[in-house]
């Protein structure tokens, strides 16, 4: 079991401050209706690690004091986060309804290059990569909640039902966020498919509580790897943070990805801030035909959680990905910015580096290699450039020492 230092004690407890008051907030909004689950025990919080598989968490690296957490230092302006919860920030929704790509002959034929990639809004992704179907942190479901009639809501109905698509051989779930973990998609894709779920540590008592069986089940640490056909599915580190309720913060672990086959390497970050990992997976693991980077529900309030748009572009540059797929983004509000920000400004900062991005519609499959360009396919409305809203992490939780922030994109 990893040790802690005192020092080292009071840093960790001080990120999971930042982070129970981040989790407190929504907690506060639904507390009634949860209440009322907790009495009636609902399958929505997931299952709690026991035996052998919470023998195997208290041995990582990552565990500490009882619970998982981040190498670097966390920092939050959660006094500033709280002050403006309940602002209104102009065109955070769309005003006309999204039209997504509703086609399943798409998938008719195997990609003709060996990869072709399916973006259904958020993070939600297909990769088809030599051979072999991954879901990412799929959520069908119409809110990011443990309650289907309250909590964030999708703006726009799934592309596709999941029997629509091809036949999914792995779902890689990052982390356990409703956002990214959804029961009800997780059951489906459980009884749809004879997919494996690959999940970081702790995650599995969550899809054992849904009937997921433990066969069906592998669980990774950061630099962990697992074969599904003819790719290896490899958990990278994240910087971020856990729970699916207040008190189980951070007993399950969160991660990124590295699908590696043999033609083609497919890298996605899950939920997270910039940080020196994303610069180690891409010396170990790149160059990546597509960078799927997180770009989307971001804040300079809590900037190590969550990287934003520049720094999207920044860690596409550090795993070495030749194109980068901005997620995170496009199906939900979950913090104070524009709808269409996140895209403008990955373009904007992209444009000051050259970097190749790829903007499909929802629910459009595209090969990389031979369709690079894509059509502007959201409204052109007002919305706040890295100047206005600067969202810079901290190295090591200290903000006085930050990562250094494109003068370029802050100008354009």
């Amino acid at each position: 079991m990893a040790e802690s230092s005192p020092r080292r004690r009071g840093r960790l407890a001080a990120a999971r401050r930042i982070a129970r008051w981040a989790l407190a907030v929504p907690a506060l909004l639904l507390a009634i209706a949860l209440g009322a689950l907790l009495l009636g025990g609902s399958s929505s919080f997931g299952g709690s690690a026991e035996g052998a598989r919470l023998a195997r968490m208290q041995h990582s690296p990552q565990w500490h004091d009882g619970a998982f957490a981040n190498p670097q230092g966390m920092w939050g302006d959660m006094g500033g986060a709280l002050s403006r919860m309940f602002e209104t920030t102009p065109h955070d929704v769309p005003e006309a309804p999204i039209v997504a790509v509703a086609d399943p002959a798409q998938y008719a034929r195997p990609p003709a290059t060996g990869l072709r990639v399916t973006w259904f809004g958020h993070s939600s992704t297909l990769v088809e990569i030599d051979g072999v179907n991954v879901l990412t942190d799929p959520l069908w479901s119409e809110r990011t909640s443990p309650l289907q009639w309250v909590g964030p809501r999708r703006w726009f109905a799934p592309p596709l039902p999941l029997r629509a698509l091809p036949g999914i051989d792995a779902v890689v779930i990052s982390h356990d966020h409703y956002d990214h973990l959804d029961e009800a998609t997780i059951r489906a894709l459980r009884d749809a498919s004879r997919a494996v779920f690959v999940v970081p540590l702790g995650v599995g008592a969550h899809l054992a509580r849904w009937g997921v069986p433990e066969s069906r089940i592998v669980e990774l640490d950061w630099w962990q790897r697992t074969r599904v056909g003819g790719i290896e599915v490899i958990a990278t580190p994240a910087r971020h943070a856990s729970g699916r309720m207040v008190p189980q913060s951070d007993k399950t672990l969160w991660a990124g990805y590295a699908l590696v086959g043999e033609r083609h390497r497919v890298f996605y970050s899950g939920d997270t801030g910039l940080h020196e990992g994303l610069r180690a997976a891409g010396e170990r693991f790149g160059p990546f035909d597509v960078a799927m980077v997180e770009a989307g529900q971001y804040d300079a309030d809590w900037p190590d959680w969550h990287m934003g748009p520049e720094q999207a572009v920044t860690a596409n540059a550090m795993v070495r990905g030749r194109a980068l797929l901005p997620v995170h983004w496009g199906l939900v509000r979950l913090a104070h910015h524009g709808w269409t920000e996140p895209a403008e400004r990955v373009l904007a900062a992209a444009a000051c580096t050259g970097t190749p991005v790829l903007t499909p519609r929802p629910g459009q499959a595209f090969e990389p290699d031979t369709q690079a360009a894509q059509a502007r396919w959201w409204p052109r409305v007002p919305w706040q450039d890295a100047r206005a809203r600067p969202v810079v992490a901290t190295r090591n939780g200290d903000p006085a020492q930050r990562y250094p922030s494109s003068a370029c994109a802050a100008s354009t």
